[in-house]
């Protein structure tokens, strides 16, 4: 199938506050446009050329949505999308505290907080529940990237923090994958949640969520769930299958040390996170500018497992999570900013379709035996129970010569046909003496 170009699509999430900057922050009628006002330092003199005000058009503006709406307007056609053989991603970004881990995943306290992740999941198993035609496997992952470290979250066996050495991003014909990450089947809505929730408990998660100014619990790594869909068609000669993946992901915040007032292993890992979010902003602009030839995507973990979500054979879509006070406009600018590149990248997704020959081969062999019993059953009923319709032997070919040969002669007046392989060999035999 012909891949069609479409862009990313890019929506912003404005976390709820009750000091929010009206006279900074403004959205449009349509809530696909938001504009930025600051006003002007007056310590700076009368000569100040600095930028004071910023105009961002997007998808969509999510301002006191509820999860149900979110996930309605950002992931619900994507996740659909999917279930008939498109690989999808959505992706959170923000500063640290602005809402990203509540839109992925959201709060366990109270059914209708929950995120994009766990509504994906109920989305796919609604979708598939009774299938038989297609006949519909489901899988998830759980990938964490901690200070270039890959983990995985889901691995049911202990680690000594060498992980790294088993795990490795790896490129293949069909795209990225990671080496050594656990990839679980799952058979129900309530298994996959099981598993999602127990992730959330895993030592190396818990391990890194740090307290800062801004976040008093704060993410420290970028976070990748995905769904692996795999739908096989039991159609006789035409055994298809379809493989698509849903890659969710919370991005562990962008923060200005300054404010975040860390120190230590919190220092350490916002270094890590700042760093690989720059390679991340870098590769966006690299993406987007159609005259680069090389794309930076082995500058880090986070870049390289993105290769296949960010331009690839994929439907992508952006949240850009930002936070309404006045104090955190710079941030604010900063994703904006992130949000608008993203939208200038595009993608040629195409249905993920492969052959199962060896099961096409069973099928064509099922078929080629019920169709036999089929003319046996009919000869049966006519009284033709001596006919076979299995190739003919040496001596059965030597025979339908020999007829020809009389026919040809004047001998005989007819030869015997009971089957279509008779028929066919005896214009064989014909053409071999005309030649």
């Amino acid at each position: 199938m012909d891949a069609v170009e479409k862009r990313v699509h890019t929506f912003v999430r404005v976390k709820p506050t009750a000091d929010f900057a009206q006279d900074m922050i403004k959205f449009g009628p349509d809530n696909k446009s938001i504009d930025i006002y600051i006003k002007k330092d007056a310590k700076k003199g009368v000569v100040n050329n600095r930028q004071t005000d910023w105009s961002f058009r997007l998808d969509g503006v999510l301002h006191n949505t509820s999860q149900e709406l979110a996930y309605e307007t950002v992931a619900k056609k994507l996740v659909s999308e999917a279930l008939i053989g498109y690989n999808g991603t959505i992706m959170c970004y923000g500063q640290t505290g602005a809402g990203k881990t509540y839109t992925m995943t959201g709060a366990t306290a109270e059914y209708k907080h929950r995120g994009i992740i766990p509504r994906a999941i109920q989305q796919v198993f609604k979708a598939t529940a009774h299938s038989i035609d297609p006949f519909v496997t489901v899988r998830i992952s759980y990938l964490e990237i901690y200070n270039e470290t890959l983990f995985d979250l889901l691995s049911t066996t202990t680690s000594n923090g060498t992980s790294d050495m088993q795990m490795a991003v790896v490129d293949c014909p069909q795209g990225v994958y990671v080496k050594g990450l656990s990839i679980h089947s799952v058979s129900h809505e309530e298994d996959a949640l099981n598993l999602l929730f127990e992730a959330r408990k895993n030592k190396y998660y818990t391990s890194v969520i740090a307290e800062h100014t801004l976040n008093k619990s704060s993410s420290r790594s970028h976070c990748i769930f995905t769904i692996y869909i795999e739908s096989r068609f039991r159609v006789f000669s035409d055994v298809k299958c379809i493989n698509s993946k849903i890659n969710l992901i919370d991005l562990a915040g962008s923060e200005r040390l300054s404010k975040t007032g860390s120190e230590g292993q919190v220092l350490k890992e916002a270094t890590y996170i700042n760093k690989s979010l720059s390679f991340l902003e870098q590769l966006i602009i690299a993406l987007a500018d159609p005259k680069r030839d090389h794309i930076p995507f082995r500058q880090s973990k986070l870049t390289h497992v993105l290769k296949d979500s960010l331009g690839g054979n994929c439907n992508t879509v952006l949240v850009a999570n930002i936070c309404g006070e006045a104090v955190h406009v710079e941030e604010t600018l900063s994703s904006l900013r992130f949000a608008t590149r993203m939208k200038w990248i595009t993608s040629e997704p195409v249905i993920n379709e492969t052959y199962d020959r060896e099961g096409t081969v069973k099928a064509l062999e099922k078929e080629i035996i019920l169709l036999k019993q089929e003319l046996a059953m009919h000869d049966s009923l006519v009284n033709r129970s001596l006919v076979t319709y299995d190739p003919l032997t040496d001596i059965q070919i030597a025979e339908i010569k020999s007829q020809v040969h009389k026919y040809l002669k004047g001998a005989i007046d007819e030869i015997d046909i009971v089957n279509i392989r008779q028929v066919q060999e005896v214009f064989k035999q014909f053409k071999l003496i005309v030649r």
